[in-house]
């Protein structure tokens, strides 16, 4: 285990995809990958309309990463280099060794494929074999039954639900499902996701 846990940008890669810090350069990119509407059901922001709008999204994010509550990538794929869409570690407990993965967006064509299981590999094994994380969580809207459903395939454990905890932009004010992986089951979480892969 390493002596601090304390995440930062780290460029994380690949079969199928790569991690990428995120960076202004991705805007446009992420702009394309973002058009189809429902990638945007249950998430908490409304739609991009515009690049300028992923601009502004993207400098946000860098200042919530300096600040140091977050570390947010651009998914990439490997084979041509398009932008996938994005994800990123969250709520980090540096004194507990704990974060979170979330705001996992990703364009029709990267859902449901073997990069976005290794995308969520590459960030497990990141978080627990590189920084020493003790917990690492997921959430989603408890509406999203295809989201609820992927992350148990992950191995991680339902752990509850969190009433009315988070607000969207429309004022909609949602039920949050909490998952999480301990340090004790990332092994087998591994193997599970290594054959995943491996198929």
């Amino acid at each position: 285990m390493s002596s601090a846990f304390d995440p930062q940008p780290v460029l994380l890669e690949g079969r199928h995809v790569r991690l990428e810090p995120l960076a202004l350069r991705h805007a446009e990119g992420l702009f394309e990958a973002s058009r189809a509407a429902g990638i945007w059901t249950y998430l908490l922001i409304p739609q991009f309309v515009s690049v300028d709008a992923v601009h502004d999204w993207i400098t946000d994010s860098l200042r919530a990463q300096s600040a140091g509550s977050d570390v947010a990538f651009a998914t990439v794929r490997q084979s041509d280099g398009r932008v996938m869409g994005s994800t990123r570690f969250l709520e980090i407990r540096r004194p507990h060794r704990c974060l979170e993965i979330g705001w996992t967006w990703l364009s029709p064509e990267g859902q449901r494929t073997a990069g976005n299981t290794e995308a969520k590999y590459l960030m497990l094994r990141h978080a627990f074999e590189a920084l020493g994380a003790v917990r690492v969580q997921l959430k989603t809207d408890a509406r999203n039954e295809k989201s609820r459903q992927a992350i148990l395939r992950l191995g991680a454990v339902e752990e509850g639900t969190l009433r009315k905890y988070q607000t969207r932009f429309d004022g909609y004010v949602r039920d949050t499902v909490i998952f999480s992986i301990t340090a004790e089951e990332w092994p087998a979480v591994k193997t599970r996701l290594k054959d995943r892969l491996a198929r």
